[in-house]
């Protein structure tokens, strides 16, 4: 790992403390925080500040800093949150989120831009924020050059004892590959306080001839005058942790103490002997001595428990010793458990994945064309394996929707400030999964519908008084899985949509005749053309037409569909129905004239044949149950005679059913989705192709598009009026 690759685990990581900090701030406006919340808090910008500075970012280090001591105070107790600070602790993570995606686009990091929120952070300080020493004496970053030798007092014994930290360092040997210089760690250290003493520990240099020039072999016991808390000074090597072994020693240590800096061991720690003696517990001659003991004893006690006898160590100590040992190796059995791996990797798995279905496929074909059972036994097996691979390699991109969901407590916290609402937020079915490619697609089309909710949708106040509703409005935000889609809605308890309203405004743009018919839904539906809007004036978050539009494109492209559910007085529920995967789905072959076309299995119901007197498109008597149905054939211009006997295809979709009719059933396969192009990727009807094992092209049909379809063609008597000439199918 470069450079660059440690400063972008830096970016990752600032972007989730920032989360988090984010994330306390809000449920402090709610409920009091506990003080490990407060502790969070504060570690999250000590965190960054720790971090930034070690790269050399002065601005982030400057302004985090002044935020870190109005933190610091407020867990001290000397200060309360309040919701003028709360405000203002999140316009600063907001301000700190600026200065972190400026280092993620290499642009420049202006401190003065953040002198304003400074100054009011101070203002709640007793006095002004000091600046950092890192910064009016020059950051050490990683790889720079060391400071004068002659600030490090090196040489000589310093005992520990009651005016110092003792710090024991031993850096991993790939630290240096992995562009950290363990020099800037120690230097950045002076920061904090006076290096008394440094001792470098040189047991693990090899010779000259077999040492790597690239890995580091040296140790580092430091003793460290300094008012830090262990916090901070734990915060310094952050950024390293998992490349070192670090062991702090307070001032003045207690057993409580000693018990304290047991439990803030959590990287390598070692046997139990070692932890006490880093500990100060026992020295190195007690711990010989207790185990020449145990080695000369039959049935002898534990390690521990001779120390506790012969040593004169704190039984709760031991105890405290060996409780750790237990849960580091639980943790790190833990963390076997699960890797991090890069997405564009993955990516490839999954496109080697595919290329493997097809190969499987055209495997299969090629067996059932020999006539050998035998070959065809095993072109079944090596399919099924494929078939486990497939949904392996699928889960691995599943990614749970709260991902996008938390985003939304923020907006709406300061959409309703702006808009003078007291609106509640709830999140349900945030743990549903779906594939990583569509979450992060799903996040614009949320945002416009969670905008258009707060600012259309639910009432102000005082109108929610006048009709008996509750001051405080509702917003809901739920996921759950129903026929291999997940659904997300967007529910509010406002003031619904406006039928009329939306109507005479379509009659007035064009978008519909004078005399036209038109459904509820279709007139609800109306509000997806692009450009409409019944706002009476503009505001800074609608009025333009701009935004309904843009969330039905978004989801047409996701092969999705968008529902509008909406009652006068009760609210309005935006459903959006997507696809879990836009990669590889087991389909349903179906042929009409002499194409091959796909149906995604999950959305097929069953199978029936078409009744000799079905018509044209229109509907079917399914067991008592009106089922509007299309001719693929006539949809598609299809030419040739159809056979005799038609099969119809019973689809579902969001919670609706339509039928398919085409002219043969070929059986189930897997399909990888590949995209139409440019020229064919707006055809209607189609979400995709596939290549079959034959090699041929099959099309993918877009149920949700062919339900509409079906549904807005059902027949039905308007009494001659004309239809809409919009119609979102």
């Amino acid at each position: 790992m470069d450079l660059s690759q440690a400063l972008a685990t830096f970016l990752d990581e600032s972007r989730e403390l920032l989360a988090q900090m984010e994330e306390i701030l809000l449920r402090a406006e709610t409920a009091a925080l506990p003080t490990d919340e407060l502790h969070a808090l504060f570690r999250c910008a000590h965190t960054i500040k720790g971090s930034a500075g070690l790269f050399g970012l002065d601005a982030v280090v400057h302004f985090t800093h002044a935020v870190e001591s109005v933190l610091d105070r407020m867990r001290n107790g000397e200060l309360e949150l309040s919701d003028a600070l709360i405000n203002l602790l999140l316009e600063s993570q907001d301000h700190i989120a600026g200065l972190v995606a400026a280092v993620a686009a290499e642009a420049p990091l202006p401190e003065f831009e953040g002198a304003p929120l400074r100054a009011r952070l101070e203002a709640f300080c007793a006095t002004p924020a000091a600046l950092p020493a890192t910064l009016e004496e020059g950051a050490v970053a990683v790889g720079a050059a060391p400071a004068a030798a002659s600030a490090i007092d090196v040489g000589g014994g310093v005992a520990l004892g009651a005016e110092h930290w003792h710090l024991s360092l031993r850096f991993a040997p790939e630290v240096l590959k992995n562009g950290m210089d363990p020099l800037a760690f120690i230097h950045y250290l002076r920061t904090l306080g006076d290096l008394v003493h440094v001792e470098t520990i040189a047991d693990a240099l090899p010779e000259l001839a077999t040492g790597d020039p690239e890995c580091c072999y040296l140790g580092f016991e430091i003793a460290l005058r300094s008012a830090a808390t262990r916090a901070e000074i734990e915060s310094v090597f952050e950024f390293v942790q998992d490349s070192a072994r670090i062991v702090l020693v307070p001032p003045a240590a207690h057993v409580e103490e000693y018990l304290a800096l047991i439990e803030a061991l959590d990287e390598d720690p070692r046997r139990l002997g070692e932890i006490l003696v880093a500990c100060g517990s026992v020295t190195a001659r007690e711990l010989e001595a207790a185990l020449a003991a145990q080695h000369a004893q039959a049935e002898a006690p534990r390690v521990g428990e001779l120390l506790v006898e012969q040593a004169g160590v704190p039984a709760q100590v031991v105890q405290a010793a060996l409780g750790k040992q237990k849960a580091a190796e639980d943790r790190r059995a833990s963390e076997t458990r699960s890797v991090k791996v890069p997405a564009d990797r993955l990516d490839a798995l999954i496109d080697q994945v595919g290329e493997l279905v097809i190969a499987g496929a055209a495997t299969q074909l090629q067996a059932q064309q020999a006539g050998s059972r035998a070959l065809q036994e095993t072109a079944a097996n090596l399919l099924r394996l494929v078939e486990d691979v497939r949904d392996a390699a699928l889960r691995l991109r599943m990614t749970p929707i709260g991902e996008v969901f938390n985003r939304f407590p923020r907006v709406v916290r300061d959409l309703a400030r702006e808009l003078g609402k007291d609106i509640e937020l709830v999140i349900r079915g945030a743990e549903a999964e779906l594939d990583k490619s569509m979450v992060e697609k799903i996040g614009d089309p949320l945002m416009h519908l969670v905008r258009n909710a707060l600012d259309h949708g639910i009432e102000s106040p005082a109108r929610r008084a006048e009709a008996g509703k509750p001051a405080r409005g509702r917003l809901e935000l739920r996921a759950f899985h129903e026929s291999g889609s997940i659904v997300i809605e967007v529910a509010d308890d406002g003031g619904g949509l406006d039928a009329q309203r939306i109507l005479a405004k379509a009659v007035e743009r064009g978008l519909v005749a004078p005399e036209a018919v038109l459904s509820e839904a279709e007139i609800h539906r109306l509000i997806l053309a692009p450009g409409f809007s019944t706002a009476a004036e503009l505001t800074s978050l609608s009025g333009r037409g701009v935004g309904m539009d843009v969330v039905k494109s978004s989801v047409d492209a996701l092969r999705g569909s968008l529902d509008i559910l909406s009652a006068p007085g009760q609210g309005t529920t935006m459903r959006l129905c997507l696809p879990l995967t836009l990669a590889i789905i087991d389909g349903f072959q179906v042929g009409v004239a002499g194409s091959t076309f796909i149906l995604p299995l999950d959305a097929v119901v069953e199978c029936i044949e078409l009744p000799a007197s079905a018509g044209a498109d229109g509907y079917l008597d399914l067991r008592g149950q009106v089922l509007p149905f299309l001719r693929l054939r006539a949809l598609f211009g299809l030419e040739g005679v159809p056979p005799a006997r038609q099969n119809v295809v019973v689809v579902r979709f969001g919670g609706r059913q339509a039928g398919i009719a085409v002219d043969r059933l070929l059986g189930e396969c897997q399909a990888v989705i590949k995209p139409l192009g440019p020229l064919f990727e707006r055809v209607a009807g189609i979400a995709g192709s596939t290549i079959l094992g034959s090699g041929e092209v099959a099309l993918i049909l877009d149920v949700p598009q062919l339900v509409q379809r079906a549904i807005a063609h059902e027949g039905r008597d308007t009494g001659g009026a004309p239809r809409a000439r919009f119609l979102a199918a």
